[in-house]
């Protein structure tokens, strides 16, 4: 084992769960090139047409509960990394799906939020949430109706526990990039937090080189399936 086995800390995007069967987002063919995120991905887009917005991500739901979606050999080898590693492993995700639970990954943060949460917008209260949505849906805790959301972080809203994202960037040894763009604020400069900020190592796993892949040491691009366990061998092989 690496006697650097300091804290490390993990980014995901949607790369990571595109081989479960998960559709990307900026990708050629994404979802963003079917759908305009206005449209769907916004509080005012919510607002304009709330019913449309629940088609979308009733759809979405829907898709991630299908018995062909699971967790795939990449979230598996972050899950070996978190149990192996001797230091603090810390995986934040991009991703609203829920695979990295599934995996069984402790240590994590989704900073946009979840698919299979609801959040009611008259009580401010969070349920697990797998069923369908709609402008009719009542709030299981104060009873209203038309308030409710997915629990997801939309453009223009504040991602989650940004202040527990940035201690732990000021403090990692090491940083992972997973299957992100690199295109997304505020998490496309969590590698140059974690670089110059803490000093971390910071390794890019990707299937294509990212928009912020000149921040990074050492690049392995290439499926998730496949760079994201052979690195997790050589770390703690090392």
């Amino acid at each position: 084992m690496s006697k650097d086995a300091g804290p490390i800390v993990v980014l995901t995007g949607a790369g990571i769960s595109k081989e479960s069967g998960l559709d990307t987002f900026r990708d050629e063919g994404g979802i963003w090139s079917r759908v305009s995120l206005e449209d769907v991905a916004t509080p005012d887009a919510f607002r304009r047409q709330p019913d449309f917005v629940h088609r979308f991500y009733n759809d979405r739901r829907r898709q991630l509960l299908t018995g062909d979606v699971r967790p795939n050999a990449a979230h598996d080898a972050l899950v070996r990394l978190e149990r192996e590693w001797p230091g603090e492993v810390l995986v934040v995700t991009q991703n609203i799906d829920d695979l990295h639970d599934r995996a069984g990954q402790q240590n994590l943060i989704h900073m946009h939020g979840e698919i299979l949460k609801a959040l009611c917008l008259h009580c401010r209260a969070v349920h697990d949430w797998r069923a369908d949505m709609d402008t009719a849906t009542a709030c299981p805790s104060c009873g209203e109706a038309g308030g409710m959301r997915p629990q997801v972080v939309w453009f223009g809203e504040m991602p989650l526990e940004l202040e527990r994202i940035f201690a732990a960037l000021d403090t990692c040894s090491h940083f992972l990039a997973v299957g992100t763009s690199g295109a997304v604020q505020p998490a496309a400069g969590f590698v140059q937090q974690a670089r110059f900020g803490a000093g971390a190592h910071c390794v890019e796993l990707n299937l294509e080189p990212s928009d912020a892949s000149s921040a990074f040491h050492d690049h392995h691009h290439g499926p998730a399936t496949e760079v994201v366990p052979a690195y997790v061998d050589k770390l703690l092989a090392a």
